[in-house]
């Protein structure tokens, strides 16, 4: 509901949406920019809108991307708001990313581990200068080489420590997930809840924490033990039926974090884990999050709390882009009778301060 609270604020917003149409538009004298064409071309935008707008459909991400002029917080507003109306009938079995059909795999903590690296589509090794033969139109490059072998076998790194007793490795569960979309986040947070928050958090905030370990902030000194990138099935078992049938192929991106623990009385000195799992290709914010996991587990660890990223209402709180634009971008409203509210406040204040300031010369002159 539009917020109106002036006469003439209807036909003032009626006329602010079609500047905004206009605007959106740009030149019309060139082509208008195809949702294809973005689904396509931008694809690590769709990517971070899909994982914060925590609804997988790349055309609808792409949409909210054109909607939005390009900017990708709005732009994950719009697809939550629209993922509100959809009806929720279950959760899918969880992802087996061990199966996972890999078109990117790297480990900077074992050079030759099984199954090999994979470098994949990354920017990690390109030269940060400016391509100007992209300003080209209708160039096409040329195709990729493809693999003539089957992608070999390839365990994950955690599971190779874990086989030699220096990582503990991470329960199963088979309680229904929390669904933060419909339950009141409460503390303190399960992991898995606190997993979910992440996945959907801003990209910006958890790279900045995560950051912050590194520099000291958290006491941990991490090792990428694996990024993987592929497809991955996503099944479902409909109560209907009683048993499991597949609904289709999706990228995402996964980081497992390496850090070492000193041990507690309860656990030996060992590796710990972080996690990260993000729709796409979204590299970047899974390291991220997998950072600010092993920070959030802290207090089960027996570790001192003692950084922002350690503050597990402080980061679950402030992660959601979403909560955040809403709760500062309200400031532009009007609020008209609260300032005016404040103002008679502070001119009493003032008013009794200069009478309070003049007190002790008056009784000066009086004597």
């Amino acid at each position: 509901m539009a917020y109106v609270a002036v006469k003439g604020g209807e036909k003032a917003i009626s006329h602010a949406h079609d500047w905004l149409a206009e605007t959106r538009r740009g030149n019309p004298a060139l082509p208008e920019l195809e949702v294809d064409q973005i689904e396509q071309q931008l694809g690590l935008a769709v990517d971070r809108v899909m994982a914060e707008g925590a609804c997988h459909d790349r055309g609808l991400a792409a949409l909210a991307i054109k909607q939005a002029q390009g900017d990708l917080i709005e732009a994950a507003f719009l697809l939550r708001a629209y993922r509100t109306t959809l009806p929720r009938f279950g959760h899918a079995t969880p992802l087996d990313t061990a199966a996972m059909r890999i078109r990117r795999r790297v480990s900077a903590t074992y050079k030759d581990l099984p199954g090999g690296q994979v470098l994949g589509p990354t920017y990690d090794y390109t030269h940060r200068l400016l391509d100007f033969s992209l300003a080209a139109a209708g160039q096409t490059p040329p195709p990729a080489p493809q693999a003539a072998v089957a992608q070999p076998e390839a365990p994950r790194v955690t599971e190779l420590l874990a086989r030699e007793g220096l990582m503990a490795r991470d329960s199963e569960s088979e309680a229904e997930p929390s669904d933060l979309t419909r339950q009141p986040l409460d503390f303190p947070a399960s992991r898995a809840a606190r997993l979910q928050n992440l996945a959907r958090g801003d990209e910006g905030f958890l790279l900045g924490l995560g950051y912050s370990t590194q520099r000291g902030y958290g006491g941990n000194h991490p090792f990428v033990g694996e990024i993987r990138q592929g497809h991955v099935t996503v099944a479902f078992t409909p109560p209907e039926l009683g048993f499991e049938i597949e609904l289709g192929d999706i990228l995402v991106t996964e980081c497992q974090m390496v850090n070492q623990f000193h041990g507690s009385k309860a656990e030996p000195p060992q590796f710990t884990r972080g996690y990260g799992l993000v729709l796409g290709a979204g590299e970047r914010k899974a390291m991220a999050m997998s950072l600010v996991d092993r920070a959030l587990m802290a207090g089960e660890l027996g570790e001192d709390r003692v950084a922002p990223a350690q503050d597990e209402e402080f980061v679950l709180l402030h992660s959601d882009n979403v909560e955040a634009t809403g709760f500062v971008e309200h400031l532009k409203l009007p609020h008209y009778v609260d300032f005016q509210s404040e103002l008679e406040v502070v001119r009493r204040m003032r008013a009794s301060a200069i009478a309070e300031a003049a007190a002790p010369a008056e009784k000066e002159l009086a004597e």
